[in-house]
């Protein structure tokens, strides 16, 4: 059987159910797994389209050899498949969840007189594990705390009632020092040892109330009997309790047991960051860095960072709070904040996922320069709304002074830098008097008719410094040059920095912190740097040369001599005969002489 019957003999089968798909190349590995509210709607979609915007996908269409698929019982289920076969295969064309790292964990030991630990390492011994804590100083302030508000052994002593009983075992120094109550000598019960792992527990998961109920109860009893050393101690714990409770309550207290899921994403990357609040303060916060291969829908990459999340952390809670609709069946409490705290812990959480992007950003310059430079130049065309990558782009500005001395400067950059060895200057041969239209038609002109006859490679972005006119300007250019819609060309407006088209009146505005709009901005203003230098070269050597010209007879060729030796006008004019005629010979001397005898100079 031929593929492509082979192809459309399975999507004839597929079942209008959920599950996920696998599709096959021709060698038979695994090279995307998705998933599918109906499969044969979403599998077959892949096959009833001509064109597809990125070429990614049009090369796994191309390389489908076979499908396979798995019916399962909700789209939950298969958001939860998807994940773990995509974990398991690795296919080419999946996102990757760039995130491998080992997390700290704090464990309550399953044993008499439990110990309280941290670990990377979860064991099914029985022990309680509490995280994975995604910061090492989070984990070490909590656990800190646990240890500074009640005293819990710290060694690994077998204490078993026969082991005490027999005086197996000796306090050490951490029993002096206040840190341990002493179980290993029968010092402590072992029913009090374990309310402080029961309040300790709940500190783990992020419930300070009882904790602080329980000091102020126990403080004011012993102020009461007038034990005020014991009432100062629990006082001072209870400090500590408020403190830390007070840096991590961010929200209402009352918000508890929720997950916050926030999304930022460009053109290659998309940032996921995960919250994790109980009685208002958030325990747990983390980034999942996802590397996209088919230009995934920003809700697709959320619903499964989210599963995948979940899973990692063993998270519980049912209500989450996320920037938009997601879809991860009837189990779930979905809330998109609109106001009060709900809206300021969403917009935490993307402000956390922005930090993580630009901070992703600041090390891709510095390690992986031509990365960066890719996804600059990613970027720009998704923002343009470009055909192709604009690796080569050229701007113009034109400058003159009321119509005098008129320039025009031509700047270059490549893969978003600038070229300075092909930057050009331009005098305007053909225009009289102030008119940017006619200039900018000039310069646009005489730059692309000497690429196209050197053979040199044309850019793939023109840049106008200007608005309609400028830029209606230069398309004449490119029409008579037979190269309109070969190369693409906007116009840029000072005013409010707006972007025009050909042929659309409507102008485009981009965000001004755009890394897009930061790189067209310094074209334009380099364009202008380096045309005014042209120009302010130009006036000063024509004011320096003004007077010596204004003399009949006298060429360009004998004010250069003149200017060689003697480095300015003035002097020329103080020279004697003799020193002239040194110079320029006896004719053209006489004549400067002359001159400057009967116009002599103050």
């Amino acid at each position: 059987m031929k593929p492509l019957e082979h192809i459309q003999n399975i999507l004839a089968r597929l079942p209008n159910e959920p599950g996920i798909y696998k599709h096959f190349d021709a060698e038979g590995t695994i090279i995307y797994v998705g998933k599918a509210k109906d499969l044969k709607k979403r599998v077959s979609s892949y096959f009833n389209r001509k064109n597809y915007e990125n070429g990614k996908t049009r090369l796994l269409v191309r390389k489908i050899a076979d499908i396979q698929w798995i019916v399962t019982p909700t789209e939950q289920d298969a958001l939860l498949l998807e994940n773990n076969l995509i974990k398991e295969h690795w296919p080419a064309y999946n996102i990757l969840l760039k995130d491998d790292k080992t997390f700290p964990y704090i464990v309550i030991k399953k044993e008499r007189f439990p110990r309280v630990f941290s670990t990377r390492s979860v064991m099914n011994d029985g022990g309680e594990y509490f995280g994975p804590f995604t910061s090492i100083r989070s984990m070490r302030t909590v656990l800190d705390l646990c240890q500074k508000l009640y005293p819990i052994r710290s060694c690994s002593l077998s204490l078993t009632e026969k082991n005490i009983a027999g005086g197996k075992f000796r306090v050490c120094l951490e029993y002096h020092l206040g840190n341990c109550k002493g179980a290993c000598e029968a010092k402590e019960h072992e029913s009090s040892y374990q309310d402080n792992i029961i309040t300790i527990r709940e500190i783990l998961k992020g419930n300070f109330k009882n904790s602080i109920n329980v000091f102020k109860i126990q403080m004011k009893s012993y102020a009461d009997r007038q034990e005020f050393e014991a009432a100062q101690s629990l006082k001072e714990k209870l400090q500590i309790l408020e403190n830390y409770q007070a840096k991590s309550t961010i929200v209402n207290p009352k918000i508890s047991n929720v997950d916050v899921f926030s999304i930022v994403s460009d053109e290659g990357f998309a940032y996921v960051n995960f919250l994790q609040l109980s009685h208002g303060a958030i325990i747990r916060s983390h980034t999942l860095e996802i590397k996209k291969k088919l230009q995934e829908s920003d809700q697709n990459l959320l619903e499964l960072a989210i599963t995948e999340i979940r899973q990692r952390f063993s998270l519980e809670s049912n209500e989450l709070y996320v920037p938009f609709e997601v879809d991860l069946g009837p189990d779930f409490k979905i809330t998109i904040p609109k106001v009060g705290d709900k809206k300021k812990l969403m917009e935490l959480s993307i402000r956390n996922a922005k930090y993580h992007r630009l901070d992703q950003l600041k090390q891709i310059k510095i390690t992986d320069p031509e990365r960066h430079e890719g996804r600059i130049m990613a970027q720009m065309k998704s923002d343009l709304r470009l055909s192709e990558i604009p690796t080569h782009i050229e701007c113009f500005d034109n400058s003159n002074i009321q119509g005098t001395h008129p320039v025009a400067a031509c700047v270059v950059f490549k893969n978003g830098k600038p070229s300075k060895k092909e930057y050009r200057h331009f005098n305007i041969k053909s225009v009289e008097g102030p008119d940017d239209f006619a200039s900018m038609t000039e310069v646009v002109y005489r730059r692309y008719k000497r690429l196209l006859k050197e053979n040199k490679p044309l850019p793939q972005l023109v840049i106008i410094d200007g608005g309609k006119g400028q830029l209606s300007a230069s398309l004449k250019s490119l029409e008579a040059l037979k190269l309109r819609g070969k190369i693409a060309i906007i116009g840029i407006a000072k005013r409010l920095e707006e972007l025009y088209y050909p042929g659309d009146p409507i102008p485009l505005y981009l965000d001004k912190k755009s890394e897009t709009l930061k790189i067209i901005q310094q074209l334009r203003n380099e364009a202008h740097r380096f045309g005014i230098e042209h120009h302010r070269n130009k006036r000063s050597k024509t004011a320096l040369n003004s007077e010596l010209e204004s003399i009949v007879g006298i060429g360009q060729k004998t004010i250069l001599e003149l200017l060689k030796k003697f480095k300015s006008v003035q002097r020329v004019s103080f020279a004697k005969l003799d020193e002239l005629e040194h110079v320029v010979g006896a004719s053209k001397a006489l004549i400067i002489y002359n001159y400057y005898q009967n116009n002599p100079r103050e």
